[in-house]
């Protein structure tokens, strides 16, 4: 296993990331057990969890799998999704992230959290409130590197601004959705990661299964997340990514690979990405998902790849100038 730094952290994570959105839902204890031991097998030290993944019980399932290596291991949580019908059970203010990091704790079984992500951007707290939050919970120990998923690059960079003016902890870690039909992350995103050194965990590297070889444009049926799950058939409903998903099954079959295993590793490949974050239902769900740790993922099979996708335009109008 070659190892990764996490940004300027020093911390060294394993170039994936497994996620546990599953944990407690479409997998049970036990199989969760069974998923966790296999990446420990293969040498995964990363495990990217939630407080509202499964109503907490991911939390807590991986809190009992961690009991005898926390040391080794290296987890995050998250904090901002609603976790109740109380008017203040959500959001990023001090508030909210004190009661809601106290709970997670508790239920990882552990005196702290490495990486603690604001889950996406509250607009009714000012990022000052929010980034002065975070750093209050360093300096108490509870966590250890705050993080960002699913803001505007803008609002990451304001984020970065706030920390440097005040002397706060920085953001150390971004997690974006980031796949072969979502690259709008390659606009402003990565580029930002990589010029500040920040870690990026991305998720969804399958497109919410889209990249996994069951869909087309003649076929959308099945039982997946895409036809059981509104916010999913929403992300990726459009016409457009079910004929990139077309094309890049019949690529992954041309070349002798599982579409999952590809998707991956492409993903995995982006030179800002510290690594992408799979999930599964069961072992040998995740099998294929593992086996990109092998892909060797060359730049120009990477550019391949990513052609079979249209590029995001890019952040400005000048797009004769796009490189």
């Amino acid at each position: 296993m070659q190892y990764r730094l996490l940004g300027r952290t020093g911390v060294r994570v394993s170039p994936l990331c497994m996620g546990t959105m599953t944990f407690g839902e479409a997998a049970d204890e036990s199989e969760s057990a069974r998923m966790f031991a296999r990446c420990r097998e293969v040498g995964i030290n990363f495990f990217d969890c939630a407080n509202g993944y499964a109503g907490g019980r991911a939390e807590m399932i991986l809190g009992k799998l961690i009991a005898d290596c926390r040391d080794d291991v290296v987890i995050t949580s998250k904090v901002g999704f609603p976790q109740g019908q109380d008017a203040n059970q959500k959001g990023a203010s001090r508030r909210h992230m004190q009661l809601q990091v106290e709970t997670s704790l508790k239920r990882l079984n552990t005196d702290r959290i490495d990486v603690y992500f604001v889950h996406r951007f509250d607009p009714d707290t000012p990022i000052e409130a929010t980034m002065r939050a975070l750093d209050d919970l360093v300096r108490q120990g509870k966590i250890l590197y705050p993080a960002i998923s699913n803001w505007a690059a803008w609002q990451i960079a304001k984020a970065l601004g706030v920390a440097a003016c005040n002397d706060y902890a920085r953001v150390e870690v971004l997690q974006p959705m980031y796949n072969l039909v979502k690259r709008q992350a390659e606009v402003e995103i990565l580029p930002m990661a990589q010029a500040e050194q920040i870690g990026v965990i991305s998720y969804s590297p399958l497109g919410g299964g889209l990249l996994t070889g069951k869909y087309s444009t003649s076929s959308k049926a099945g039982d997946g997340r895409l036809v059981q799950n509104q916010m999913y058939a929403a992300r990726y409903g459009d016409e457009r990514n079910f004929e990139v998903a077309e094309r890049f099954t019949a690529y992954a079959a041309d070349k002798g690979q599982h579409p999952v295993t590809l998707a991956v590793a492409w993903v995995m490949s982006h030179p800002a990405i510290t690594a992408p974050i799979i999930g599964a239902r069961s072992v040998e769900q995740l099998e294929p998902s593992l086996a990109a740790l092998d892909v060797p993922m060359t730049p120009e099979w990477r550019a391949e790849i990513s052609a079979l996708s249209p590029a995001p335009p890019p952040a400005h109008d000048r797009s004769e100038e796009a490189q």
